[in-house]
């Protein structure tokens, strides 16, 4: 075993990277577990606003009675029990001591049972937030002294680390609602280089893209559309952004029913990591329904008759009234009688009104 006086760089960058890993901590455990000569290196990390405990180990699996009484301490940073002292290094009869006489009975048995890890030095973290986690080494005889000295050199950094991971933690879970939410609304983003090559999407482009044969990716990732027109001025504009990033954007419409538009405007932020290559990015929002479908809806949550629920989701795509009753094969003054009574039954003033309910109603989201 090395001398433990000092954590090294090795030990320090794996603590560091260990959330970015699967499993995670493992290189950091593993090095830990081989620089001490214990049997068992082990994490357990409880989230500040979670039950669930995460556990990780190197080595043999800890002992029921030792993982039992981590648990109890990682709850313990949220006020449930506060025996244990933040950065302390215990050693495990220490812990022991702190349990009530029925439970350090259970334990001893279970230690005895499991007979070739009883001895044990653990260190509790906190980090601001909330996120706690014990870090122990465990092995068949007693640890050496500077082992302690070693956990509690660590502390502070896993406290850091800790602290990294619970941010990481808030971003995924940020970025998994907002993906969920784009995706229920049947948008989604391409970005793409002068040559409408793609450079970045979002994680749910793909779903978009496959409901429709209008928008395509070739096998060198170069974006096409199946309109000659579309194309055309897409790659124009593209072409045009390279250049002169203060062109204003333009707006596609790709399908009617179901509907896809697209977007496209310059790129005028630049990720330093993706270098000059993003010329553009394109908006795609699409519905996944088509025209009957939501007008069926529409029956349902609005309780119009279908042939008013037609009309309706005529005129909120934009149509005026002698419009969607050419549309939909009806003289101008039935259309109008129709859209009175869309009207009264949903206490609206007009068809800005019409428009506003509908596209802003939970129809977006199914």
């Amino acid at each position: 075993m090395r001398n433990l006086s000092t954590v090294g760089p090795d030990l320090l960058l794996a603590l560091h990277d260990g959330s970015f890993e699967q499993p995670m901590w493992s290189r950091f455990l593993d090095l830990l577990r081989s620089e001490t000569g214990a049997a068992h290196a082990g994490l357990a990390v409880g989230l500040a606003d979670k039950e669930a405990i995460i556990r990780l180990h190197s080595g043999r699996p800890s002992p029921p009675a030792l993982s039992r009484m981590l648990s109890k301490g990682l709850r313990a940073a949220y006020g449930v029990r506060g025996a244990e002292r933040e950065g302390r290094v215990y050693a495990l009869d220490e812990l022991i001591a702190n349990e009530g006489s029925a439970a350090r009975k259970e334990i001893h048995e279970d230690l005895r049972q499991a007979g070739d890890l009883r001895f044990a030095r653990c260190v509790r973290v906190t980090e601001p937030a909330g996120t706690s986690a014990w870090l122990v080494l465990a092995g068949e005889r007693e640890l050496p002294a500077n082992v302690s000295s070693l956990l509690s050199r660590l502390a502070p950094h896993l406290r850091s680390a800790l602290r990294s991971f619970a941010s990481l933690e808030t971003e995924r879970m940020r970025s998994m609602i907002s993906s969920e939410a784009m995706d229920r609304l049947s948008f989604g983003w391409l970005s793409v280089d002068s040559h409408l090559r793609v450079v970045d999407t979002s994680p749910n482009i793909h779903l978009i893209l496959r409901r429709t044969k209008l928008i395509g990716r070739s096998r060198y990732d170069v974006l096409s559309f199946a309109s000659p027109v579309i194309d055309r001025e897409v790659r124009a504009a593209i072409k045009t952004y390279a250049n002169k990033q203060s062109s204003r954007p333009r707006l596609f419409n790709i399908h009617q029913d179901p509907w896809i538009d697209i977007f496209v405007m310059p790129a005028l932020r630049k990720p330093a990591s993706l270098g000059k290559s993003v010329s553009a990015i394109i908006y795609v929002s699409g519905d996944r329904w088509s025209r009957d479908d939501r007008c069926d809806q529409l029956v349902d949550l609005f309780g119009l008759m279908p042939s008013e629920a037609r009309l309706a989701w005529a005129m909120a795509q934009g149509r005026s009234i002698a419009e969607a009753a050419e549309d939909l094969g009806l003289t101008i003054e039935t259309a109008r009688n129709y859209s009175k009574k869309i009207y009264a039954k949903l206490g609206l003033r007009g068809q800005a009104e019409l428009v506003r309910l509908i596209l802003t109603s939970v129809l977006s989201i199914i």
